[in-house]
């Protein structure tokens, strides 16, 4: 489990909280499915998953998946820039939009199975100190395979449907207690409602009081424990890097899943990842919604 110790070297001694990243003993057993949340600096994930992200000049692209791994990869959910840690303007390519209008039940399924589909991403900035001009950008993971995740976002879809009897509704998901919870007192989360994302589905009802009135508008706070995978080591860098592999590869249409330990010795040895009964549909990625793609991108400059 992470915790906060010690001091930075290289801030003159002065006394300044720093993460200690998941142990080596940790990611020897860990499974893709035991993780609910994970965070690490955006730096690093630019570094561990090249064929997913890559940053070209003041672009930061989400690529898609190969041909070969159909359904796999990430949605990263936002809107459209960042601030590298709070010092450079990137603008985003291929994510998904935070805020989403529905209009049909067919944009609903393709919404839902897109949510939960693929291991979410969120950008966010954070301060160690609310007035500290200091940022550093970290990406927060949702595993959407992972039951306790799942759950929380599908109960929220089903129940807030089973309360409106066919009218207008908004949802909102947000994670920001749980980031929150997970650095220490102090900590400033510069954009933190960059954390969330929320869907609005449009129904032809004649009148819809409730939805007028913010009856049908709710918001969840998604509860989780927060795994860290920041690390300077080569060696849990590359333990950490298979295990985002696995963590993006795609859904399997199955009824049970195979989880096999962590294995350090075997490069082929990691664990499978939690199978769902849900495939990402490929033809959401169009309208209504619109989602930029790279087909090819140059390394990531440091």
């Amino acid at each position: 489990m992470a915790v906060w110790s010690g001091t930075d070297s290289n801030t003159g001694g002065s006394a300044r909280p720093s993460l200690t990243s998941v142990s080596s003993g940790e990611l020897q057993s860990l499974r893709t499915c035991n993780c609910e949340l994970a965070l690490l600096p955006l730096r690093q994930l630019l570094l561990l998953q090249p064929n997913s992200f890559q940053l070209q000049g003041d672009t930061v692209a989400v690529l898609s998946p190969s041909s070969r791994r159909p359904g796999g990869g990430f949605t990263v959910i936002s809107d459209g820039s960042l601030y590298v840690d709070g010092q450079r303007l990137c603008r985003l390519t291929g994510y998904f939009k935070r805020h989403v209008e529905l209009n049909t039940h067919y944009d609903y399924k393709n919404y839902r199975e897109t949510i939960l589909g693929r291991p979410l991403v969120f950008f966010v900035n954070v301060r160690t100190k609310y007035n500290s001009s200091k940022e550093k950008t970290y990406a927060l993971l949702v595993n959407t395979r992972h039951p306790k995740m799942r759950r929380q976002i599908e109960n929220g879809m089903n129940n807030i449907i089973s309360s409106v009897f066919g009218e207008s509704y908004k949802l909102k998901f947000d994670f920001q207690d749980a980031v929150k919870k997970f650095f220490p007192s102090g900590t400033h989360l510069v954009n933190g409602e960059n954390l969330s994302f929320s869907y609005e589905f449009k129904s032809d009802a004649l009148f819809d009081f409730f939805y007028w009135f913010g009856i049908s508008k709710n918001t969840i706070s998604v509860k989780g424990k927060v795994l860290n995978l920041s690390s300077t080591k080569t060696e849990k860098k590359e333990m950490i890097m298979k295990f985002l592999v696995k963590m993006s590869e795609p859904n399997l249409r199955s009824n049970s899943f195979s989880d096999r330990k962590f294995s350090v010795t075997s490069r082929t040895s990691v664990d499978d990842v939690f199978n769902s009964s849900l495939t990402p549909q490929s033809s959401f990625m169009g309208s209504p919604f619109t989602v930029w793609t790279i087909s090819a991108m140059q390394e990531p400059e440091d």
